[in-house]
């Protein structure tokens, strides 16, 4: 009888220790997210990140957080505390994180992180999710070109966030795609500011959108974050055309009350596909660390979307500002770029 109540003990001890082993192995995977400047509901760059994340829950099941900005120092101080916290993958959105990155990545050596637009090209653990900004802005200055010469106008306009060599890929891919379609066109340009905050003040956008289309701008094309909410508002209140970024902001150019709509296109800039990805990569145990480029000769299905890196939105909202012709000649260039025949240039002419 003893040796009975034993062995049941026994037996109940490894039952209970190969649980605990199953419960152990079926933990999600647990990944933090860091925003940039504007944080969540920039409805642009960052809120692209943010629906990457929420595509992997959605698929992988995995355990997510994602942080709202402070101040400069917060951004080292976040990515370690999640580190710290034993999160899987840490994901910083914008260039901004870069050092920060570098420094926690050292720290941690066995945790994953993606800095989305960064640079970091020789970290195991780190993966630098980049785009050929400059190519898909070139799409959007030839509907801008189009749409221009169309009306019989000669001016289009460019409103950037922060004056650096990132927001300047926008600008000049921009340039090349208006003058490819329309050499005679005038471009306008302006850029909210110096610092980071230059991605988040929409009075600042509007006033620099207003300016531009009262001296002839046609159509704006904004890399400017929630900046951007400005450059729309400018739009609609003038009645003229807007181009927006990152995510499909066709929406925003449309007025209920009118039925009105003057969002011409976004230039699409798929963080989402990109962060999605990433973190597909350690789901499966084949994370590279490195430069991921994510431009037009790129394609990802994902549920039963197809996406390229970069690329131009055509939606309910705009399906009918956009001629058939339009698309076929932006459609044509696309394949340009795709085989090296047009090389979009990455710095303003």
């Amino acid at each position: 009888m003893k040796r009975n109540i034993i062995l049941v003990i026994v037996f109940s001890m490894i039952l209970s220790l190969c649980f605990s082993s199953m419960v152990f192995a079926a933990d999600p995977v647990k990944v933090g997210l860091v925003f940039d400047i504007g944080g969540k509901g920039d409805k642009s760059f960052n809120d692209s990140a943010s629906r990457g994340l929420t595509w992997a829950a959605d698929d992988f099941g995995i355990k997510r957080i994602e942080l709202e900005p402070g101040v400069d120092a917060d951004r080292e101080v976040n990515l370690r505390m999640l580190a710290m916290m034993g999160y899987d993958m840490v994901i910083g959105v914008g260039f901004l994180f870069d050092d920060a990155i570098k420094t926690v990545a050292d720290e941690f050596p066995e945790t994953f992180f993606a800095s989305v637009d960064g640079y970091i090209p020789d970290k195991p653990n780190v993966v630098s999710l980049t785009f050929p900004e400059q190519d898909g802005s070139f799409l959007v200055g030839m509907i801008a070109g189009l749409k221009t010469k169309e009306a019989g106008k000669d001016t289009v306009g460019f409103v950037g966030g922060m004056a650096i060599a990132l927001i300047k890929r926008f600008e000049a891919g921009y340039i090349a795609g208006v003058k490819y379609v329309y050499p005679e066109c005038k471009v306008l340009s302006a850029y909210a500011g110096d610092t980071g905050q230059a991605f988040a003040d929409p009075v600042k956008g509007k006033e620099l959108a207003l300016s531009q289309y009262d001296n002839g701008a046609w159509v704006i094309f904004h890399a400017s974050g929630l900046t951007g909410a400005g450059v729309y508002e400018a739009a609609k209140e003038r009645k003229r055309f807007v181009i927006g970024v990152d995510s499909n902001q066709n929406y925003l150019g449309f007025v209920e009350e009118t039925g009105e709509s003057f969002g011409l296109t976004s230039m699409l800039k798929q963080v989402d596909v990109s962060v999605y990805l990433a973190i597909k990569s350690v789901m499966e145990e084949n994370f590279k660390g490195g430069i991921e480029v994510f431009g037009l000769d790129r394609s990802v299905t994902i549920g039963e979307n197809t996406y390229n890196g970069v690329g131009y939105a055509i939606d309910k909202f705009n399906k009918d500002l956009i001629s058939e012709d339009i698309i076929n000649q932006v459609e044509a260039a696309k394949q340009k770029i795709v085989s090296g025949e047009i090389v979009v240039p990455s710095e303003v002419m």
